[in-house]
């Protein structure tokens, strides 16, 4: 067991670490600022930092009406949305302009806080792999491929590298997911219920395309608390069985948590409704700004969209290259969607997506029969997850603008890559036990424990690939055109 533990943290600290280092070496290196033709500057990151500015050299938070936090061109802000993350940001840069007020150290200083929150969410992921896999599927070391898949894919770690509300948002999902999932497994407690206040809150005040996960979180709390009815007190056995709903203990632990979660984020909308007139997303207010304050040539009120030019949701989807930039963006594109990476480094992803995918879906009538209905809502919540989000991006693109952005998506995927590693779990433990053959054969036995052993290195290998891929991405790739642009923060 000590040596089992050793082990765990010698692997955890090489995990972190790698992503400590990759991620730190792309915050460090891109610029802010525009730089055509190459455009190499994180997307919309020189808006978003007026945010975190306007904090740090005031002390409080602006308005959408402030000049200073105004997009030019635009005529819109950042201001109007979720403003957690750039909080962080703006508190951590007014510490480090205590020692300097260098403009690089400050960019650093914001970036950085995503830089942690990467990281945060690693370890979470970690914790959650330890929860979702069984011991079979930890000996061939499917727990960590599933970390790996996560935490290493190229857009993934790039969205903890610029200032930003989606790294925040990513590491919500994970935090959620955790809590619901502990939850479920050992009931609620003052642990659990926090770190679902956490996710909740960083979830609300982040990014709206992960608002599905706040929905499946009451959803799932909620079925909790609902099981099969209790005997009756003389003894009789029921005719039929029926759902209880335990109302005593919902309400004890749903109304801390719910207080704790409207103090963490009912000040903002609160907020919003008072400077804004009613406008507690923001949206309405937005759409005003452009019209008052937009340039014409880039005013995304009279920019053509798909719908504008008569294209069909269907005739976009099917007739135009949005769904190969949406997944080349979802896998990895660095820059403002201009830095794509080599072809096999994509064609390796969807062979995982492919196969994972697949080998769930082909074995699902084989371990339906261990659904209870519990688990079946679960499931439901997992892939409402990963509908919502692709949805919003979809009509996004196609009302709004051209942008292909796979970020926009990338709530999708902790459920995705669940159900991508679950699905190679059950096509390995199918092949093995074809391989074990009748119960007691010992050729069987020792075919199966030789499968398994080849299995492990096949899924160890597929973990360095995804390591490979990313350095490949990052200092083959993005690295050299950084380089050039050194001087433009």
């Amino acid at each position: 067991m000590e040596q089992t533990d050793r082990r765990e943290r010698m692997l955890m600290g090489l995990y972190l670490f790698i992503f400590l280092i990759v991620a730190s070496s792309i915050a460090l290196m891109q610029p802010l600022y525009d730089t055509p033709p190459v455009y190499a500057n994180a997307p919309d990151e020189h808006a978003r930092y007026l945010i975190p500015q306007y904090i740090c050299e005031h002390g409080k938070l602006p308005t959408a009406y402030d000049e200073e936090v105004r997009i030019p061109g635009y005529g819109s802000s950042y201001a109007l949305y979720n403003v957690l993350p750039y909080i962080f940001m703006g508190w951590v840069m007014r510490f480090v302009n205590l020692f300097t007020d260098r403009e690089a150290y400050l960019l650093y200083s914001a970036r950085f806080v995503n830089v942690l929150f990467g990281v945060a969410m690693a370890f979470t992921v970690r914790k959650l792999a330890v929860r979702i896999f069984d011991e079979e599927a930890k000996k061939i070391c499917l727990d960590w491929l599933f970390c790996f898949l996560v935490t290493f894919m190229p857009q993934s770690l790039f969205l903890h590298t610029y200032v930003n509300t989606d790294s925040m948002a990513m590491l919500s999902t994970a935090l959620i997911l955790y809590a619901l999932v502990s939850i479920y497994q050992d009931g609620f407690c003052v642990s659990n219920s926090g770190i679902l206040c956490a996710g909740v809150i960083f979830c609300t005040l982040s990014y709206y395309n992960a608002y599905s996960y706040i929905v499946s979180a009451v959803l799932l709390c909620l079925a909790y608390f609902a099981g099969p009815a209790a005997g009756r007190p003389d003894g009789a056995v029921q005719e039929k069985r029926r759902i209880a709903y335990d109302w005593k203990n919902m309400v004890r632990h749903a109304l801390p948590i719910t207080a704790v979660i409207l103090l963490g984020t009912a000040w903002w909308f609160v907020r919003s409704y008072i400077l804004y007139d009613g406008d507690i997303l923001g949206f309405r207010t937005a759409d005003k700004m452009m019209e008052a304050y937009a340039v014409d040539k880039v005013n995304p009120l009279t920019s053509q969209t798909y719908r504008q030019m008569g294209y069909t949701l269907r005739q976009m989807i099917r007739e135009t290259d949005y769904l190969t930039i949406a997944y080349a963006s979802f896998v990895g594109a660095y820059g403002s969607l201009s830095i794509f990476a080599d072809i096999w480094i994509y064609r390796f992803y969807k062979l995982f997506f492919y196969g994972g995918l697949m080998g769930y879906i082909i074995t699902i009538p084989v371990y339906r029969k261990h659904h209870g209905w519990k688990r079946m809502l679960f499931h439901a919540n997992l892939i409402f997850c990963i509908i919502m989000p692709v949805f919003l991006a979809v009509y996004y693109a196609y009302t709004s603008d051209f942008q292909a952005q796979g970020r926009y998506m990338m709530p999708i995927l902790l459920p995705l890559m669940i159900y991508v590693v679950k699905g190679l779990e059950r096509l390995a433990a199918l092949v093995r036990k074809a391989a074990l053959g009748k119960a007691g054969n010992p050729d069987g036995e020792n075919r199966s424990v030789i499968l398994g052993n080849v299995i492990r290195i096949a899924v160890i290998l597929a973990m360095a690939g995804t390591i490979l891929m990313l350095l490949w991405m990052v200092y083959g790739t993005a690295m050299p055109i950084y380089c050039q642009f050194l001087t433009v923060n």
